[in-house]
């Protein structure tokens, strides 16, 4: 291995355990290595070009659209809404705030594009009101905190849109239209390990809603989830892009929350304003110094020696995908998802395109495994937030998760090994050929 990508995997690696925010990492690392190469006037212009290049695209106009759409649903009401619609539609099975729980995230988490805010906003309600109704305070938390990371599987999604850019362009609306049904399978694999947990410890049932109780609480919601089918529906209709998809969805959103709902008033405007733009300007910086290291690991030829040593373990594709599965597992237990997508999918997507993968079926797979990460220990920014809003530590959230975890790792493996469950719905509606 050449020294330089030794100096950058070590210097990444302890400015990591320092504690440095990992987007400055990435770049002060990247730019360690580069030094190796050429000289120091040459190593920070090639950095600065490559960052200001890895940002530089059209299609990533559509994040800070997304993000501000995603908080001002979370201010607006929409949490609620969808939890009470959820409630008279499932709340009457055994263990069904569970259920109810599971839902509410996934709806939210795919209106606002954010596991941590589907984990905020869900589990701020869900968690105290399953506690009251006799259910475990862990066991609530692992709930929110495992079925929060299924909303970045269903549209709209930021992180499919960073998978778009690092693949070379695949195209995002049918990346939109892949994640639903594993979206979808995680979210029932997960209602089907509360149905067991439920069952063993005689967890509670709801009362059966009444005709007029089911009719007002759809009523409520219908705006909310109109949001996916405007945004969607446009996409796939090809009424407009993914990015003018989320100028839409901002649009949408404002009038909804400011003048349907009226729970944003004027002037908390800008406070949301300001707080999507610090979002915004993480997430920017975070691709343009992944899409920095990713050249520096392309430059020396990383990609392309770590495909041949995997094709070199074994003849039998199913090894080498699972390899490549558990890497991606341990990837998303220590690194933020959108480096992680940046970087290492010019390493494993050839690789996978050799075994006859295709993009898009890669794309899905990979974001599945990220999402797994984010609520693991050490890093998973979803599982702090859930420990926080039920005040309760990640040491007495493991064991309850862990089912959980395996729930989400055989769904995984079926979206691996089966890629219909990926290209099917992309396929019916034309948008993607195999």
């Amino acid at each position: 291995m050449d020294w330089s990508v030794i100096v950058l995997l070590v210097t990444f690696v302890v400015l990591l355990v320092l504690n440095v925010p990992i987007s400055i990492g990435i770049g002060i690392a990247t730019f360690a290595a580069m030094l190796f190469t050429i000289d120091f006037g040459p190593a920070a212009v090639t950095v600065a070009q490559r960052m200001a290049g890895g940002i530089n695209s059209f299609a990533l106009l559509a994040i800070p659209f997304f993000v501000l759409s995603g908080l001002l649903m979370g201010r607006g009401g929409i949490a609620h809404r969808l939890i009470e619609f959820a409630k008279v539609l499932i709340g009457m099975l055994p263990g069904g705030l569970a259920f109810v729980n599971i839902i509410s995230c996934t709806l939210f988490g795919a209106i606002s594009g954010s596991a941590v805010a589907a984990t905020s906003a869900i589990g701020g309600f869900m968690i105290p009101t399953m506690e009251k109704e006799g259910y475990d305070k862990n066991f609530t938390a692992a709930v929110t905190v495992a079925s929060s990371t299924t909303g970045l599987l269903i549209p709209p999604s930021n992180i499919l849109i960073v998978y778009s850019l690092a693949s070379g362009g695949v195209s995002i609306a049918a990346l939109f239209i892949a994640g639903y049904l594993p979206g979808i399978l995680v979210a029932l694999s997960l209602m089907a390990v509360c149905a067991v947990y439920a069952k063993k410890h005689g967890y509670p049932v709801g009362k059966v809603p009444t005709a007029k109780e089911l009719a007002k609480k759809s009523l409520d919601a219908i705006p909310s989830l109109f949001l996916i089918v405007l945004v969607i529906g446009g996409i796939v209709g090809g009424f407009f892009t993914a990015t003018e998809a989320s100028v839409i969805a901002v649009l949408y959103s404002l009038l909804l929350s400011v003048f349907v709902y009226k729970e944003v008033k004027l002037p908390e405007l800008p406070e949301i304003f300001v707080k999507a733009v610090e979002t915004t300007a993480i997430v920017m910086l975070l691709i343009a110094t992944s899409t920095a290291m990713s050249w520096m690991l392309s430059y020396e030829n990383i990609p392309q020696n770590i495909s041949a040593t995997l094709m070199g373990l074994s003849d039998n594709p199913f090894i080498i995908l699972l390899t490549i599965n558990l890497v991606l597992l341990l990837v998303g237990i220590f690194m933020d998802m959108t480096p992680a997508v940046l970087i290492f999918t010019p390493i494993f997507l050839p690789v996978a395109m050799e075994l006859g993968m295709s993009p898009l079926h890669f794309g899905i797979m990979m974001v599945l495994n990220l999402c797994i990460g984010l609520c693991t220990p050490p890093v998973g920014a979803v599982l702090f937030v859930g420990c926080g809003i039920a005040k309760t530590s990640i040491a007495k959230l493991i064991k309850p998760l862990m089912p959980m975890y395996a729930a989400m790792v055989v769904v995984l493996m079926l979206v691996a090994y089966v890629p219909a469950i990926s290209e099917f719905l992309p396929t019916f509606f034309g948008l993607y050929e195999k």
